[in-house]
């Protein structure tokens, strides 16, 4: 359960993305990303009170049910399940394009449609086949980013060859926020979808066999090391290389290693890049699989996506995900410019979307319970509560506003709109049950 917390949050975004974040920012992305995981931690503080008190099929799904009422409930589901299932065509793409580096005789379409074909079996067999896998690809991750911080720690401290050591490249290329204040706090809006991902452990403690703990333990401590593990290594880059180096947005990683000569830099970052995308890919199978199922069983999908395997894994909810998933990576090969840059662009805030429900649950949810039945609770409730959800809207609202951010806010409204107008056709056709938290 530890390491899908880890996995869910640690993907192409740290090794990739973050190179882009100091490219506009400068050092200060540090700050950047420190400030955009607090803020995780907060909301996953927040959850992880929800679930441990009371765990439920769908987690924050059946919460936002629960505490504002059927409409929320639809629409957090459906978001969730459609952010995923983008997710999983935008990791199959991602992964295609990094095989093909070492096959580029080989289609990218045909690679990607094999890796989610290879992943989607193993989801099929069981949630244990999903967890191994995932168990794996975690590991993996999480040993490349501590050699990774081994070695920038030696360079930083002088003690690697050649390298001159110290924080002087921190100030050194136009001060260590060259762009300003501001720069530092608009980063922040792509960060925060950096962390995305932690809530996974949450859906996936429905399966464990004793959910409480497993949620209390994940949430004590992985998030935390995540959180040290992006602050770390982007602070290791923008020690090593210079932030201004064109090779920090490629890869930032690799920047690091061959500014430090390690042999076949290139080559190592592309495979761990590979595993981290592969990962990502895994989880976005499973856990829009299982978001699915949840609405079926609360009269908010079709009813026949309920039937179980022997194994119990929900089949037909993640050959539907997958399904969705074989179409946008046909889109991406067939109108890239066009239908899958809006795919990409049309998930692109919903996930802060379901945060911010996440949040707003919480607090109608402890106002009606006695704190001294909670094991684990939400500190200094209710004013932290309040200044999370304060600052979600901010950064909600400067998505709204930024340029480079604009489109995927007003699209992602599409998709809220599409999702509750599904709604209104649900609440006229059919009468779902109501009240409460389905048990796992």
């Amino acid at each position: 359960m530890s390491l899908i917390a880890l996995g869910g949050v640690i993907g192409a975004g740290l090794f990739v993305g973050s190179g882009v974040v100091i490219g506009s920012t400068g050092p200060a992305a540090v700050i950047s990303f420190l400030i955009a995981g607090v803020l995780t931690v907060l909301i996953m503080r927040m959850l992880a009170e929800m679930t441990v008190a009371r765990p439920a099929l769908g987690s924050f799904y059946a919460y936002a049910r629960e505490a504002l009422g059927e409409r929320a409930g639809f629409a957090v589901g459906w978001m969730y399940w459609y952010f995923f299932v983008i997710v999983v065509a935008v990791e199959a793409v991602a992964g295609g394009k990094l095989v093909q580096l070492w096959l580029p005789e080989v289609p990218l379409w045909l690679i990607s449609l094999v890796l989610l074909t290879s992943l989607t079996l193993t989801n099929l067999v069981s949630a244990r086949s999903y967890g191994e896998f995932e168990y794996w690809f975690s590991s993996i991750k999480v040993a490349a980013i501590v050699v990774f911080l081994f070695l920038g720690a030696l360079a930083v401290a002088g003690l690697w060859p050649s390298a001159p050591g110290g924080l002087g490249d921190l100030t050194a290329h136009g001060g260590f926020a060259p762009h300003g204040i501001g720069a530092v706090l608009v980063a922040v809006v792509p960060c925060v979808a950096f962390y995305t991902g932690a809530e996974i452990v949450t859906i996936a403690a429905a399966e464990s066999a004793e959910p409480r703990r497993a949620v209390a333990n994940a949430m004590r401590s992985i998030i935390l090391r995540v959180v040290a593990f992006y602050v770390l290594s982007v602070l290791v880059v923008v020690a090593v290389v210079p932030w201004n180096s064109p090779e920090i947005e490629v890869s930032p990683y690799a920047a690091v290693l061959r500014a430090l000569h390690v042999p076949g830099a290139s080559t190592i970052m592309n495979a761990i890049v590979l595993t981290a995308v592969l990962s990502c890919l895994n989880s976005a199978l499973y856990t829009s699989s299982r978001m699915l199922f949840a609405l079926t069983r609360r009269g908010d999908a079709p009813s026949g996506l309920t039937k179980l395997s022997r194994s119990g894994v929900p089949r037909r909810a993640l050959l539907a995900g997958t399904v969705v998933g074989y179409l946008s990576v046909i889109a991406a090969y067939v109108s890239p410019d066009l239908v899958f840059a809006f795919l990409v662009n049309s998930y692109g805030a919903v996930a802060l979307f379901v945060y911010l429900i996440i949040a707003i649950s919480q607090v109608r949810l402890r106002n009606r319970t006695d704190p001294a039945q909670l094991p684990l609770k939400m500190w200094l409730f209710p004013w932290l509560s309040y200044l999370t959800i304060a600052l979600m809207l901010v950064v909600i609202a400067a998505m709204a506003v930024l340029p480079g951010t604009r489109s995927q806010f007003w699209l992602s409204l599409v998709t809220l709109a599409v999702v509750l107008t599904g709604y209104e056709f649900r609440r006229r056709g059919t009468t779902s049950p109501t009240g409460g938290v389905e048990k796992p």
